[in-house]
């Protein structure tokens, strides 16, 4: 049997959230270690659908739990103040907040989790994500830990950021190496060794089902769609069919733009007494007052 499946990006977290719960690793993670489900708008539903969304509801924002965001048209960031803790998990409670990210990771080992989203994922299955903090942010204080010790690193992300090649965008990118930048100057993380879920690996977790990604985009609500064809016995196909109808027409999250008159490099895992002296300018828009900037980035 053969369905065709047109996911709008927060149809695909979801079911990309839905699938990342249901991996046997994160299951016994929960059950049996740590989990820690890095900021990010992919991992928003990661988080609900481990922990359940009256739980997360309770415990925060869901449009606040995004650091850097891509929005307005420009690469930019939340509130730092306005951002909750990062979440970490032992054996499915939640830890009180650590000062540093080596503290969050103290105690993770080899069947402990790290979920991390991503900005890029290419046809290989490599994926990339980018850091605006100068150094690194969550992802650059945890990357030599998680490669140290063999912590597992799983990585959601749809599919409307596949690009030709992550290599090459790796070596493109770097905070100062642009000239111009619409926002933020980034840089480009690969993340090695990573287990990448898209909607692809979703379908095959969820229902059992092989898909393959036959277009992309959208209007009206639908930009950043992906379009899949799923094949497999009739049973599993009506299964995924199932799965995805019961996901249709899932919000997506609306988060708030940082203040671009105090905007500084802010990340939960940074230490407490880091120092913003000295630092070159990250954004055109860095430190001007709202009637300073253009128009279409006014008003939060």
């Amino acid at each position: 049997m053969r369905a065709l499946f047109v996911f709008t990006p927060a149809e695909s977290k979801r079911l990309i959230g839905k699938a990342v719960a249901s991996m046997e690793e994160v299951k016994r993670a929960k059950e049996q270690n740590k989990i820690l489900v890095g900021h990010g708008s992919t991992n928003v539903f990661v988080a609900e659908e481990i922990l359940g969304k009256e739980k997360i509801s309770e415990l925060l924002n869901r449009n606040s739990y995004l650091s850097g965001v891509i929005l307005r048209g420009i690469l930019c960031t939340t509130l730092g103040k306005e951002k909750p803790p990062i979440l970490v998990l032992n054996r499915g409670n939640i830890e009180p907040p650590a000062a540093t990210m080596a503290d969050m990771l103290k105690d993770f080992g080899r069947d402990s989790i790290f979920i991390k989203g991503a900005n890029a994922v290419d046809i290989e299955g490599n994926a990339a994500a980018f850091m605006a903090h100068p150094e690194g942010g969550t992802i650059g204080w945890a990357i030599g830990t998680i490669l140290a010790r063999g912590i597992r690193l799983i990585v959601p992300v749809g599919l409307e950021k596949l690009i030709p090649s992550v290599k090459r965008a790796v070596s493109l990118c770097g905070q100062q190496t642009f000239d111009y930048c619409q926002g933020l100057k980034v840089g480009l993380i690969p993340l090695p060794g990573a287990k990448v879920v898209t909607e692809v690996e979703a379908l095959r977790t969820l229902a059992g089902v092989e898909s393959f990604q036959v277009a992309s985009g959208g209007c009206s609500g639908s930009e950043g769609a992906v379009t899949l064809v799923a094949e497999g016995e009739t049973a599993r196909v009506k299964k995924a069919i199932q799965i995805v109808e019961a996901i249709k027409g899932e919000p997506p999250l609306k988060p708030r733009k940082g203040i671009c008159q105090t905007c500084v490099p802010s990340s939960p895992a940074q230490p407490k007494d880091y120092k913003f002296d000295g630092l070159p300018s990250r954004c055109p828009h860095e430190g001007k007052a709202e009637e300073e900037i253009p128009p279409y980035l006014r008003n939060r």
